[in-house]
Protein backbone atom coordinates (compact mmCIF):
# COMPACT_ATOMS: atom_id res chain seq x y z
CA UNK A 1 0.00 0.00 0.00
CA UNK A 2 1.27 3.27 -0.87
CA UNK A 3 2.50 5.71 1.95
CA UNK A 4 1.15 9.54 1.42
CA UNK A 5 2.05 12.08 3.65
CA UNK A 6 -0.09 15.31 3.62
CA UNK A 7 1.45 18.92 4.66
CA UNK A 8 -1.31 21.39 5.46
CA UNK A 9 -2.50 23.75 8.20
CA UNK A 10 -6.42 23.74 7.92
CA UNK A 11 -8.00 20.68 9.89
CA UNK A 12 -10.31 20.73 7.96
CA UNK A 13 -8.54 19.92 4.31
CA UNK A 14 -6.30 17.50 6.04
CA UNK A 15 -9.06 15.41 7.14
CA UNK A 16 -11.06 15.97 4.31
CA UNK A 17 -7.97 14.89 2.08
CA UNK A 18 -7.03 12.05 4.36
CA UNK A 19 -10.66 10.14 4.46
CA UNK A 20 -10.48 10.31 0.97
CA UNK A 21 -7.52 8.79 -0.64
CA UNK A 22 -7.67 6.32 2.71
CA UNK A 23 -11.57 4.97 1.05
CA UNK A 24 -9.39 5.51 -2.35
CA UNK A 25 -6.92 2.39 -1.16
CA UNK A 26 -3.64 4.61 0.23
CA UNK A 27 -2.11 4.87 3.59
CA UNK A 28 -2.16 8.79 4.38
CA UNK A 29 -0.38 10.46 7.70
CA UNK A 30 -0.59 13.97 8.24
CA UNK A 31 1.14 17.01 9.44
CA UNK A 32 0.29 20.55 10.50
CA UNK A 33 3.35 22.26 10.10
CA UNK A 34 6.32 22.76 7.88
CA UNK A 35 8.54 21.12 11.09
CA UNK A 36 6.31 18.76 11.59
CA UNK A 37 6.08 17.51 8.12
CA UNK A 38 9.74 16.80 8.36
CA UNK A 39 9.68 14.74 11.38
CA UNK A 40 7.14 12.59 9.76
CA UNK A 41 8.80 12.26 7.01
CA UNK A 42 11.83 10.95 8.02
CA UNK A 43 10.03 8.80 10.68
CA UNK A 44 7.69 7.35 8.32
CA UNK A 45 9.09 7.77 4.78
CA UNK A 46 6.36 8.51 2.30
CA UNK A 47 6.04 6.86 -1.37
CA UNK A 48 4.60 10.57 -2.30
CA UNK A 49 4.26 14.31 -0.54
CA UNK A 50 0.92 16.17 -0.80
CA UNK A 51 2.65 19.61 0.19
CA UNK A 52 0.58 22.69 1.34
CA UNK A 53 2.75 26.45 0.00
CA UNK A 54 2.03 27.89 3.18
CA UNK A 55 2.45 26.70 6.61
CA UNK A 56 3.21 27.79 9.78
CA UNK A 57 6.93 27.94 10.64
CA UNK A 58 8.21 27.06 7.80
CA UNK A 59 6.62 27.32 4.11
CA UNK A 60 6.42 24.82 1.66
CA UNK A 61 8.79 26.21 -0.42
CA UNK A 62 11.30 25.47 2.35
CA UNK A 63 10.04 22.23 3.31
CA UNK A 64 10.35 21.15 -0.46
CA UNK A 65 14.27 22.26 -0.60
CA UNK A 66 14.59 20.14 2.59
CA UNK A 67 13.39 17.26 1.41
CA UNK A 68 14.85 17.78 -1.70
CA UNK A 69 18.33 17.63 -0.16
CA UNK A 70 17.85 14.15 0.37
CA UNK A 71 14.82 12.34 -1.53
CA UNK A 72 13.54 12.20 -4.55
CA UNK A 73 9.84 11.08 -3.59
CA UNK A 74 7.19 12.44 -5.69
CA UNK A 75 5.77 16.15 -4.24
CA UNK A 76 2.58 17.36 -5.25
CA UNK A 77 2.29 21.30 -4.04
CA UNK A 78 -1.20 22.42 -3.18
CA UNK A 79 -1.80 26.07 -2.11
CA UNK A 80 -4.46 29.09 -3.00
CA UNK A 81 -1.64 30.77 -4.25
CA UNK A 82 -2.45 30.37 -8.14
CA UNK A 83 -0.04 32.89 -9.99
CA UNK A 84 1.89 31.89 -12.89
CA UNK A 85 5.38 32.38 -10.75
CA UNK A 86 4.30 30.73 -7.84
CA UNK A 87 3.30 27.61 -9.85
CA UNK A 88 6.78 27.97 -11.69
CA UNK A 89 9.02 28.55 -8.33
CA UNK A 90 7.18 24.86 -6.94
CA UNK A 91 8.45 22.81 -10.01
CA UNK A 92 11.60 24.54 -10.26
CA UNK A 93 11.80 23.36 -6.74
CA UNK A 94 11.09 19.77 -7.96
CA UNK A 95 7.44 19.58 -7.32
CA UNK A 96 5.96 17.05 -9.79
CA UNK A 97 2.77 18.96 -9.50
CA UNK A 98 0.61 21.76 -8.48
CA UNK A 99 -3.00 21.49 -7.47
CA UNK A 100 -4.93 25.28 -6.51
CA UNK A 101 -7.42 25.70 -3.84
CA UNK A 102 -10.25 24.84 -4.34
CA UNK A 103 -9.84 21.59 -5.23
CA UNK A 104 -12.55 18.69 -5.58
CA UNK A 105 -10.89 15.47 -3.70
CA UNK A 106 -11.62 13.16 -6.96
CA UNK A 107 -9.33 15.70 -8.69
CA UNK A 108 -6.36 15.70 -6.34
CA UNK A 109 -6.32 11.65 -6.39
CA UNK A 110 -6.28 11.66 -10.38
CA UNK A 111 -3.11 13.97 -9.56
CA UNK A 112 -1.45 11.14 -7.09
CA UNK A 113 -2.65 8.68 -9.33
CA UNK A 114 -0.67 10.25 -12.31
CA UNK A 115 2.65 11.33 -10.77
CA UNK A 116 2.65 7.91 -9.52
CA UNK A 117 2.04 6.44 -13.05
CA UNK A 118 4.94 8.81 -14.23
CA UNK A 119 7.24 8.23 -12.03
CA UNK A 120 6.64 4.18 -11.37
CA UNK A 121 6.16 2.65 -14.75
CA UNK A 122 8.58 2.34 -17.30
CA UNK A 123 7.50 4.49 -20.44
CA UNK A 124 7.34 2.19 -24.05
CA UNK A 125 10.64 1.47 -25.40
CA UNK A 126 13.91 0.29 -24.13
CA UNK A 127 14.74 -0.28 -20.99
CA UNK A 128 18.30 0.79 -20.98
CA UNK A 129 18.87 4.06 -23.38
CA UNK A 130 22.02 5.53 -23.47
CA UNK A 131 23.15 8.73 -25.96
CA UNK A 132 25.54 11.60 -25.37
CA UNK A 133 27.70 9.83 -22.44
CA UNK A 134 24.19 9.77 -20.90
CA UNK A 135 22.85 6.20 -19.56
CA UNK A 136 19.86 5.79 -18.39
CA UNK A 137 17.89 2.34 -16.93
CA UNK A 138 14.43 3.43 -17.65
CA UNK A 139 13.05 -0.07 -15.21
CA UNK A 140 15.37 1.24 -12.19
CA UNK A 141 15.37 4.69 -12.39
CA UNK A 142 19.10 5.25 -12.30
CA UNK A 143 21.15 7.72 -14.52
CA UNK A 144 25.02 7.88 -15.18
CA UNK A 145 27.12 10.72 -16.97
CA UNK A 146 30.34 9.53 -18.41
CA UNK A 147 29.98 6.47 -15.56
CA UNK A 148 29.39 8.46 -12.86
CA UNK A 149 25.83 8.33 -10.85
CA UNK A 150 23.22 11.14 -11.68
CA UNK A 151 21.05 12.24 -8.54
CA UNK A 152 17.80 13.58 -10.22
CA UNK A 153 14.56 14.79 -8.71
CA UNK A 154 11.72 12.27 -10.14
CA UNK A 155 10.43 14.89 -12.70
CA UNK A 156 14.62 15.63 -13.82
CA UNK A 157 14.34 11.53 -14.76
CA UNK A 158 11.68 11.52 -16.73
CA UNK A 159 13.19 14.73 -18.85
CA UNK A 160 16.49 13.36 -19.39
CA UNK A 161 15.45 9.72 -20.40
CA UNK A 162 13.20 11.08 -22.54
CA UNK A 163 15.21 13.27 -24.54
CA UNK A 164 18.20 10.51 -24.12
CA UNK A 165 15.57 7.97 -25.76
CA UNK A 166 15.29 10.48 -28.88
CA UNK A 167 18.63 12.06 -29.55
CA UNK A 168 18.88 14.79 -31.74
CA UNK A 169 15.12 15.33 -32.53
CA UNK A 170 14.05 18.27 -31.14
CA UNK A 171 11.09 19.48 -29.23
CA UNK A 172 9.21 22.15 -28.23
CA UNK A 173 8.56 22.88 -24.19
CA UNK A 174 5.27 22.06 -24.39
CA UNK A 175 5.92 18.96 -26.39
CA UNK A 176 8.49 17.71 -23.32
CA UNK A 177 6.05 19.12 -20.96
CA UNK A 178 3.45 16.40 -22.64
CA UNK A 179 6.13 13.61 -22.56
CA UNK A 180 7.01 13.72 -19.07
CA UNK A 181 3.30 14.92 -17.12
CA UNK A 182 1.28 12.61 -19.42
CA UNK A 183 -0.55 16.14 -20.37
CA UNK A 184 -0.06 19.77 -21.43
CA UNK A 185 -0.20 22.21 -18.50
CA UNK A 186 0.66 25.24 -20.63
CA UNK A 187 1.12 27.72 -17.60
CA UNK A 188 4.10 25.31 -16.22
CA UNK A 189 5.77 25.46 -20.04
CA UNK A 190 8.17 28.25 -18.34
CA UNK A 191 9.36 25.77 -15.60
CA UNK A 192 11.16 23.92 -18.28
CA UNK A 193 13.23 26.05 -18.82
CA UNK A 194 14.70 25.78 -15.32
CA UNK A 195 14.88 21.92 -15.22
CA UNK A 196 16.84 22.14 -18.07
CA UNK A 197 19.29 24.28 -16.72
CA UNK A 198 19.68 22.31 -13.34
CA UNK A 199 19.85 19.00 -15.65
CA UNK A 200 22.94 21.07 -17.62
CA UNK A 201 24.38 21.37 -14.25
CA UNK A 202 24.12 17.85 -13.62
CA UNK A 203 25.34 16.11 -17.03
CA UNK A 204 27.29 19.26 -18.91
CA UNK A 205 31.09 19.40 -18.69
CA UNK A 206 30.81 23.25 -19.00
CA UNK A 207 27.09 23.81 -18.21
CA UNK A 208 27.14 27.66 -19.51
CA UNK A 209 28.23 26.00 -22.95
CA UNK A 210 26.27 22.86 -23.24
CA UNK A 211 27.46 19.92 -25.57
CA UNK A 212 24.88 17.81 -24.69
CA UNK A 213 21.18 19.20 -24.04
CA UNK A 214 20.99 22.12 -26.47
CA UNK A 215 18.74 25.12 -27.14
CA UNK A 216 16.76 24.97 -30.34
CA UNK A 217 16.55 28.77 -30.79
CA UNK A 218 12.63 29.60 -31.47
CA UNK A 219 11.60 25.93 -30.78
CA UNK A 220 13.04 24.51 -27.38
CA UNK A 221 15.91 21.33 -26.78
CA UNK A 222 17.33 18.35 -27.76
CA UNK A 223 20.10 15.95 -26.61
CA UNK A 224 22.91 15.98 -28.92
CA UNK A 225 25.23 13.07 -29.83
CA UNK A 226 27.06 16.03 -31.96
CA UNK A 227 29.05 17.25 -29.41
CA UNK A 228 29.38 20.88 -30.22
CA UNK A 229 29.11 23.60 -27.81
CA UNK A 230 26.45 26.14 -28.12
CA UNK A 231 28.15 30.06 -27.29
CA UNK A 232 28.35 30.95 -24.48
Amino acid sequence: MKRILVVDDDPWVRKLVRGYLERAGFSVTVAASGPEALTEFTAHPPDLVILDLMLPGMDGLDVARRIRDSSRVPIIMLTARSTEDDRVLGLELGADDYVVKPFSARELEARVRAVFRRTESAPEGPRVAEAAGIRMDIERREGWVDGVPLDLTALEFDLLAFLVQHPDRAFTRLELLEAVRGTTFSSFERAIDSHIKRLRKKVERVPESPSRIVTMYGMGYKLSTEGRREPA
